[in-house]
């Protein structure tokens, strides 16, 4: 299986893992509602994004495979796992995906200035 042109690995992904991925899809942060409205259907100058994928072992919030981007809605208690959040990146990004993070905060006070980011590293809209 390849997304955006580029194979993909395919790791088992445990479970539990999925089965909390599954719960994540259906209780959504007020964040995660937010970008997820804004962005689904090809909402987004027609970039299709998928969320909770599994990628390289890893669940990724939301993935656009035709421009390899991820998003990544951070809460604070990411503010504590900078580490394993690097190692994620540096892992995911071996494979050719960029990954943009955003605090809470930035999705709800300014999903607009987020968006036009997304599309600015997509090339979809010049700066």
């Amino acid at each position: 299986m390849t997304e955006g042109g580029k194979p993909v690995p395919h790791a088992i992904i445990p479970k539990k893992t999925r089965e909390n991925a599954r719960k994540m899809r259906k209780e959504p942060t007020e964040a995660e509602r937010r970008f997820w409205n804004a962005v689904r259907a090809h909402r987004l100058e027609g970039m299709g994004f998928r969320r909770q994928l599994p990628i390289a072992g890893y669940i990724v919030d939301y993935a656009c495979a035709s421009h390899m981007i991820i998003v990544e809605l951070d809460g604070s208690q990411h503010a504590d796992n900078q580490d394993y959040d690097a190692i994620r990146s540096a892992r995911l990004e071996a494979y050719g995906w960029t990954i943009l993070r955003f605090w809470n905060d930035d999705i709800l006070h300014d999903l607009d200035n987020a968006c036009r980011h997304i599309l600015k590293t997509a090339g979809v809209m010049t700066p």
